[in-house]
């Protein structure tokens, strides 16, 4: 079977500095796949090079058995890419920003408005066809950026860091819709959260550094993640009672008057139900996350494992 993406010993090197260093990865399913690490870890690099933004110093690159150096705009044609900051044209509506796009592509013009009509559709802005992109909000120009990225039905899709921004309430769709484009197709999603990998993801592959130090299933991962923390802020604050009262919660600690550690176990829901009582109550959450000192412990982990 061919795999939909392939790098072999995949190096970038900016001046005299390594970015990467033999990133060797093989995706053959549809699903999530994690591209966890630190900030400066090397993830946005690698995922630059996947999608023929970027020209590597060394290695290969292959989407759907293509090699994208040697033949890049048939290999582009199974890339789907959502960078970071998504470059949307503000001034276009979505209907003449998506048909832009879908041009760009080279998608035969008669099957263009269908394929528009069909990813506004899918990521829920069909009622926004008409509106300009910069009288959007943030979760809905993230769906515009989205949208651009599935429009040519690619059987790859990149992402990266595709929630950075959002409220807690554009989280939960973002990560839904995340969910249901990954039932047709594979999707590389980056991001330097550990509970946003915990959330969406059925594989983990861990840069730090520039290099691999953990690739396997969400289970073999989960080994490393021991007792859960988030840290939760609130602009109308609950009592600890209320948040324990929340399905999963262990533990609660105020740090602050207007910010709570909440600890839990195992449980991949655990923020949405927490959202969701606070939407329910009224506490306003403002920002909800995984306590970052628990992420830097797991990197600490498997880097000294990498290194035995």
């Amino acid at each position: 079977m061919t795999s939909i993406l392939k790098t072999v010993q995949l190096s970038h090197k900016y001046s005299s500095s390594w970015a990467i260093r033999d990133i060797n990865l093989e995706l053959n399913q549809a699903g999530v796949i994690g591209l966890l690490g630190s900030n400066g870890a090397g993830k946005s690099t690698t995922m630059n090079i996947i999608c023929g933004v970027l020209n590597q110093t060394e290695g290969s690159v292959f989407i759907n058995g293509i090699d994208l150096r040697e033949d890049p705009e048939l290999a582009k044609q199974n890339i789907g890419f959502l960078p970071q900051n998504p470059p949307l044209y503000t001034d276009l509506t979505v209907d003449e920003f998506l048909t832009y796009t879908a041009e760009l592509r080279k998608m035969e013009k008669h099957t263009i408005r269908e394929a528009v009509n069909e990813a506004k559709e899918k990521v829920g802005i069909t009622h926004f066809s008409t509106r300009l992109i910069k009288n959007l909000s943030g979760g809905y120009r993230q769906r515009v950026g989205i949208a651009q990225a599935i429009i040519h039905k690619p059987k790859l899709v990149v992402m990266d860091e595709p929630t950075n921004g959002l409220d807690p309430n554009q989280l939960i769709e973002a990560r839904k819709l995340i969910k249901e484009i990954a039932q047709e197709r594979t999707v590389l999603l980056s991001s330097h959260i550990l509970s946003e990998i915990h959330l969406l993801c059925r594989e983990v592959i861990m840069i730090e550094g520039g290099r691999i130090i953990f690739s396997d299933s969400m289970d073999a991962f989960n080994n490393y993640v021991q007792p859960h923390s988030l840290l939760v802020r609130f602009e109308n604050p609950p009592s600890v009672a209320d948040i324990q009262a929340v399905h999963g919660v262990n533990k609660v600690e105020f740090l602050t008057g207007k910010q709570a550690r909440v600890f839990f176990e195992g449980d991949e829901e655990i923020a949405e139900r927490i959202i969701d009582a606070g939407g329910k109550q009224d506490w306003r959450i403002r920002e909800i996350s995984l306590e970052k000192g628990m992420l830097d412990d797991i990197f600490k982990q498997l880097s000294s494992k990498s290194l035995q």
